[in-house]
Order: structure tokens, then sequence, then C-alpha cells
């Protein structure tokens, strides 16, 4: 698989965020609050007008198309180059106010994430790049993180999950866990050197994970799904069990952590 040039991948992408931001300008955190409060969820809208202006931006002749937010075409299974978005990840942060939410975008080549970009309106924060280009964090050079032990590893954890008590297990962990929103916001951050690793060891959809997983390795990173070795995407049940990434040099130490914790997933 090419893995050198993606540019029009990459272009695209940030073609597709440049246009996202007009649709979050319509929808403050706080004024949603407010209507979903009232009996109005506008989520749904916000949701829907973005998937149609990543799909304008995005979608050409011969690609395929999986998003959260639009009917499955299962045509993309025989397409060599597909498409896969959320809009919108972290819609509990997204109505709430917490700026930990954002668009997700993927391609996927062969069943490989290889390139795509995240965007955070809320920070305003914009990841773009590619296997083989590099990771581009707000316009500059980035990379995955080179720490070397799990002793103080920043990890960030589900938010959701550490409220269930899923992380209870992790208390005595080496590392330190920092609860967050949207599984693609913290795959962004991993690309990008802000975090040292995060994971999460329940099933997840591929429009939430496929755009941070092209970046984490863009980014020089390690992504497994389910503890194994390869992540694939663009499958007929778009549903992952699990997600670990991490910097390169954590890979092995942090499987060892986590083996007797992951569970076999058909």
């Amino acid at each position: 698989m090419q893995t050198s040039n993606y540019s029009d991948v990459v272009a695209g992408s940030q073609s597709a965020i440049e246009a996202s931001k007009a649709v979050f300008s319509r929808f403050a955190p706080g004024e949603i609050a407010a209507e979903y409060k009232a009996g109005h969820d506008p989520v749904p809208e916000a949701d829907r007008e973005l998937d149609e202006v990543l799909r304008k931006n995005l979608l050409r002749d011969g690609e395929g198309w999986l998003s959260e937010e639009s009917a499955d075409d299962q045509s993309r299974l025989f397409k060599s180059r597909v498409w896969v978005v959320d809009p919108l990840d972290g819609t509990r942060e997204f109505v709430e106010g917490i700026p930990e939410f954002c668009v997700s975008i993927a391609m996927v080549e062969r069943g490989k994430p290889v390139a795509g970009g995240i965007y955070n309106p809320a920070t305003n924060e914009t990841f773009v790049g590619s296997v083989g280009s590099g990771v581009t964090y707000n316009g500059s050079p980035a990379h995955s993180s080179q720490r070397s032990s799990l002793n103080g590893a920043l990890v960030l954890a589900s938010r959701s999950e550490t409220k269930r008590g899923e992380w209870k297990e992790f208390e005595n962990a080496p590392f330190k866990i920092q609860p967050m929103g949207s599984v693609a916001y913290k795959l962004a951050r991993v690309a990008a050197g802000l975090a040292d690793i995060t994971f999460t060891l329940v099933p997840k959809l591929e429009g939430r994970v496929a755009g941070g997983s092209a970046l984490v390795r863009g980014g020089g990173g390690s992504v497994r799904a389910n503890g194994k070795q390869d992540l694939a995407c663009n499958r007929k049940n778009p549903k992952l069990g699990g997600l670990i990434a991490c910097g390169p040099f954590l890979e092995n130490q942090l499987m060892n952590f986590l083996a007797p914790h992951i569970k076999p997933v058909e």
C-alpha cells in the first residue's frame, strides 16, 4: 500500500474542517443546553448539517462513505478508498458546553486508516495529517509522545467510562489518568504528543476512532484494536472491540500491562 502521498486527502480534510466552522457558528453550546432543557434537541440538526457539509467537501467519484449520521450504503465494502467520519463526536460534551467534542474525518484505504483530520471548535484546535507525511497541530509539525516509561505517563480516559466505574481497576496504575470526552479528540491529542496514551476496552464505532487512529500512526505512534496489531476499518459491522493508542516506545509495556484486562472479542 502506498503511504507516501496523501496530500489530496489532507487538503480535502482541511477544506471540510473549514466548511464545518460555519455550522458550529450557529450552534453555541450554552444555547444548545438551554434548548435541550426546554424540550428541543438541536443535536440531530447539527449532526445532519455537519454530515452534509463533510460529504459535499470530501466525497468524490469512486469513493465510499461511512458516517454515523448517514444510512449505511454497503457498496463501500467494495471500494478501495472510503471516507469514515463522525460529524460530531462527544455529543454529551457538546450539549453541556464542555470543550471536548470534535469533527472526525478519516480516509481508509484497503481497510487501513491512512489520513484525515480532527477539529475541536470549542478550543479551535485542528489536527491533520497522514501516514508517511506526518501530522500538524494548528499548522505546526507534531509527533506522538517519545516517553519510554509508563511511570508518570498521561493517559486520557473516557469520561463516561470513569463515571461508570470501569477504570477502578486502574486506580493503582503507574500512570496518571485524566477523564476526557470524545474518543476522537483523545486520539488526536495522543497523535500530537499532548498526551502519552489513550485506551478503551469497550466497543467503539469506526467513525469515532478511524480519524484519530490515522493521525496517531501519522505521528509515529502505535494503534491497536482489541489488543491486535492491526486496526481494520470499513468492515460490514463497523464496530471495533476496543482501542489502544500510545507513543512508539510505550507499546510493549502498555500491552503487557493491559493483557490481563483485555477480553477476547469475536
